[in-house]
């Protein structure tokens, strides 16, 4: 068994991946400032330091004895993003240059977080790890960077680490009233309180779906598959769902009649992203189990029972 440091452990995907790797009989620590992650998500048995992930200190601190690190913290709104620019390159792409130097002081391996976003609107059907990045977004070019600070921490510094760009991610967890929350949990969310879901555009932009827990195991795999080569493997389903298609699945799983409204596409918006999971499937044996249906029964049981409600009878179907 191994100790592991997971920074944002606190976080939506990184308290998933705590208790994956507590469960599998291993000691983790978490370094997260709970900006948007909370305490009790993550067993009390867990060590946690609360600092910035930029703060140098902090990490030398964090990483004393541990035998890997995963690295998910990070500002994940594409929003705030944009808005504070420099204060989110700051967490995004400076905190992770923090976390491959202090963990190549200790010949540390590392498993970080990049992002779908990195390919931005590229053509290619579906993404492979291969597809050129062309990032449209403050938050798409600073992961991309990472990828970047991590082909030099191997090649400079000898450093073995893993990228892992998560397509999109949702399950139990993930706050629906937060501005970092994915489609799938605003939506479930709008339709446990009968609202109407509102779709920018026509509704055709097409995903890659990926239940939080599989993600969580694509981290965990990946930590035999670090290298001096920086490799990089897309976390996704490579199975395509339409937003529409989405809006009537979620609206029929909680047995209501889907109340849609459609409103002015937003710009930039990604028209397809679906990814290919060659990859992590050839070299890390890693597939979803989860398909969308059961994933999404799962979220909206979750909901219901944060809300005190009663689950509705075709959620547990």
């Amino acid at each position: 068994m191994s100790k592991y440091l997971v920074t944002g452990g606190c976080g939506f995907i990184g308290s998933h991946l705590v208790n994956l790797l507590l469960a599998g009989g291993h000691t983790v620590r978490v370094l997260d400032d709970l900006s948007t992650g909370r305490r009790e998500t993550i067993s009390s048995g867990v060590e946690l330091v609360v600092a910035d992930v930029a703060d140098r200190a902090a990490l030398d601190t964090a990483m004393r004895d541990v035998d890997g690190c995963f690295h998910l913290a990070a500002i994940a709104s594409v929003e705030q993003c944009t808005r504070d620019w420099a204060g989110s390159h700051r967490v995004n792409l400076t905190g992770t240059i923090a976390v491959f130097e202090a963990a190549a002081v200790r010949r540390i391996p590392v498993v970080y977080t990049s992002s779908a976003a990195v390919f931005g609107s590229a053509s290619e059907r579906p993404l492979r790890e291969t597809t050129p990045a062309t990032p449209i977004s403050a938050y798409g070019a600073d992961k991309l960077g990472c990828e970047l600070h991590a082909r030099v921490a191997g090649l400079v510094y000898d450093l073995p680490t893993a990228g892992i760009r998560p397509f999109n991610v949702y399950g139990p967890g993930q706050d629906p009233r937060s501005p970092y929350s994915g489609v799938i949990s605003l939506f479930c969310g709008l339709v446990s309180e009968g609202k109407t879901l509102t779709i920018n555009g026509d509704g055709q932009q097409v995903r890659d779906f990926i239940y939080v827990d599989d993600v969580a195991r694509v981290f965990a795999a990946a930590m035999g598959g670090v290298s001096t080569d920086a490799r990089i493997y897309c976390a996704c389903t490579g199975h395509p769902t339409s937003v529409l298609e989405l809006a009537k699945l979620i609206s029929e799983l909680s047995g209501v009649a889907p109340k849609i409204a459609f409103a002015e596409a937003r710009r930039g918006d990604v028209r397809n992203s679906v990814g290919d999971p060659a990859r992590a499937r050839s070299e890390l044996g890693f597939s979803a189990s989860v398909d969308l249906r059961s994933g999404l029964r799962r979220t909206l049981e979750w909901m219901a029972s944060e809300r005190g409600a009663p689950v509705m009878a075709a959620a547990r179907r």
